[in-house]
C-alpha cells in the first residue's frame, strides 16, 4: 500500500495562497518602484552556482553549514544560491569590458540556506539586492543608503520607526592596528564583534581575551562609547572623516535617523569598507530588517580588473515582519475587476463575448478590465457569493431582459449599489 504523501511543505519555505502573494507582489512592486526611481535597472540569474563560487568569498559558516550543495550528473559540485552578491560579481566580471560603468543594478531572486526556521528566517526567501559597480567614493555609500531609506519610507514607515546603523570596516582595521593585531586576530575578533549582541558579556569578554589578551577589556570600553572610540583614533583620521561626513551630509538631506554602530560588523567576509543595517525601533521586533555596505574586492577571485561596488539584500520575510509589527500590510484585493454571471447555459457565449469585449483594451481604458466568466453553472446568489468571498468587487448579469434592452446590472459589492449601463460603460463604473 502506497504512504500517503503530506499535504505540508518543505520545512522552511512557504507556500503563497493568493493573499499571500498579494502581500508578496506588493513588497516587490515596491522595491522596484524605489529602486527605477534612482535609475537602477533589474537583472536576474540562474538559481544554479558552481558551489567554488561560495568556498572563495562568502564565508566559511555559509559554505559548510547553510548552503545547499550536490553532485550534479556530470560530477559537478552545485549550490543553490545562498545569496546573489557573488552571482552579480561573476556577471560583471563574465562581461566586464562589454559593460559600461557606472552600473546601477537590481535584482529580486529567490535563496537558500539550510538553517533552523525561526522568526525572520527561512530556508527560502526572495531578497532585494541593490548594487552601484564603478565608483569608489562616498557618494557611491550616500546613494545606497538613500535607496536604502527610501525603501523603508515608500513602505509607509516613518523616520521614528527604524533606524538606520552604520559602520566602516576601515575604521575598524585602524582600530586593530591601534592594538597591533595581525591579520589573523584582526578577522577573530570581527567574527566575535559580529555576535556581540547575540552572547552574553562575559562570554564577549572571554571572547575577545582568547584572541588579544589583557587588552581586551580595553577593547569593549573602546566599543561601549563612540566618543572614546573617534578619540582613540583621532577626529583628523581619513576614516573617522569618511564616515561622519557620510552621516552630516545625509542628516542635511533629510536622513536624520544614522546612527554610528561600531560593533556593527555584518557578517560576509568580502565587504572591505562602509557597512549599514537598518534596524526596527519597535520593542516587538528588535531586529534587523536589512543591511549591506561595500565590497570593492569581490571580483578579484576572478582574475578581473578591480572594480569598486556597493550595495545591500533586503529579505522579503523580515520585511513582512517589519510591516506587520507596524501594521503596514496591505489589505488584500482581488486583481479581478469584475465576475459574470449568468441566469442560465443558454446565455453563456453571449456572457463569453462580453467579457473578451472588456477584456480588449481601449483608448480610454488601455489595458482593458480583468474580468473572470462563471462557470460553475450554480444559481445566480451562489455565483455572486462567489465573487465576494473571492474579494472580486463588482458582478455583471447575463440574462435574456439584459440581451434584449443592452443594459447590464452591474453591482458594487462593497455597498450593494447596482446600475444598468450600457457595455461601453461598464468600465467607467468599475474604474470610478
Amino acid at each position: 500500500m502506497n504512504k500517503k504523501i503530506s499535504t505540508e511543505s518543505y520545512k522552511g519555505v512557504r507556500d503563497f495562497y493568493p493573499e499571500d502573494m498579494f502581500v508578496e507582489k506588493f513588497i516587490w512592486n515596491t522595491w522596484r518602484t524605489v529602486c527605477e526611481r534612482f535609475g537602477y535597472v533589474e537583472y536576474n540569474a540562474s538559481i544554479l552556482e558552481p558551489a567554488e563560487l561560495y568556498k572563495a568569498k562568502s564565508g566559511e559558516e555559509i559554505v559548510n553549514e547553510q548552503t545547499y550543495t550536490f553532485t550534479d550528473r556530470g560530477d559537478r559540485e552545485v549550490t543553490l544560491r545562498p545569496e546573489m552578491t557573488p552571482t552579480v560579481a561573476r556577471m560583471v566580471a563574465g562581461k566586464q569590458h562589454d559593460l559600461i560603468f557606472p552600473l546601477r543594478w537590481f535584482s529580486i531572486p529567490n535563496l537558500f540556506r539550510y538553517e533552523k526556521p525561526q522568526r525572520g528566517r527561512l530556508r527560502e526567501h526572495w531578497q532585494l539586492n541593490v548594487d552601484m559597480f564603478g565608483v569608489d567614493s562616498g557618494e557611491a555609500d550616500m546613494e545606497i543608503l538613500s535607496v536604502a531609506h527610501a525603501i523603508m519610507r515608500q513602505f509607509g514607515a516613518q523616520e521614528n520607526d527604524f533606524s538606520i546603523r552604520i559602520n566602516s570596516r576601515k575604521l575598524m582595521q585602524d582600530v586593530y592596528a591601534h592594538f597591533k593585531l595581525n591579520e589573523d586576530q584582526s578577522y577573530k575578533v570581527s567574527k566575535i564583534i559580529d555576535k556581540k549582541d547575540k552572547i552574553p558579556a562575559d562570554v564577549f569578554l572571554a571572547s575577545l581575551t582568547e584572541v588579544m589578551g589583557d587588552t581586551a577589556g580595553q577593547l569593549t570600553d573602546i566599543l561601549s562609547s563612540n566618543e572614546r572610540l573617534l578619540d582613540t583614533l583621532g577626529k583628523d583620521n581619513k576614516n573617522v572623516v569618511a564616515l561622519l561626513n557620510t552621516i552630516e551630509t545625509l542628516e542635511k538631506s533629510g536622513i536624520k535617523n544614522l546612527e554610528f554602530n561600531p560593533t556593527l560588523m555584518r557578517g560576509f567576509d568580502y565587504y572591505t569598507g562602509m557597512v549599514f543595517e537598518v534596524f526596527d525601533t519597535n520593542t516587538e521586533n528588535p531586529r534587523s530588517v536589512f543591511g549591506g555596505g561595500r565590497y570593492d574586492d569581490l571580483l578579484d577571485i576572478f582574475d578581473a580588473r578591480k572594480v569598486p561596488a556597493v550595495g545591500f539584500g533586503a529579505g522579503d520575510v523580515t520585511i513582512r515582519d517589519f510591516l506587520e509589527t507596524h501594521k503596514l500590510l496591505p489589505a488584500y484585493k482581488a486583481t479581478t475587476d469584475i465576475y459574470i454571471c449568468t441566469l442560465g447555459a443558454e446565455f453563456a457565449e453571449h456572457a463569453r463575448e462580453l467579457a473578451d469585449i472588456l477584456r480588449k483594451p481601449s483608448e480610454k481604458y488601455p489595458y482593458g478590465l480583468n474580468v473572470a466568466l462563471d462557470l460553475s453553472g450554480k444559481k445566480i446568489g451562489d455565483q455572486i457569493k462567489i465573487a465576494s468571498k473571492q474579494s472580486i468587487p463588482f458582478t455583471l448579469v447575463v440574462g435574456s431582459d439584459e440581451i434584449a434592452s443592452g443594459l447590464y446590472p452591474v453591482k458594487n459589492l462593497s455597498d450593494g449599489v447596482e446600475k444598468k449601463v450600457k457595455v461601453e460603460e461598464v468600465a467607467d463604473v468599475v474604474r470610478k
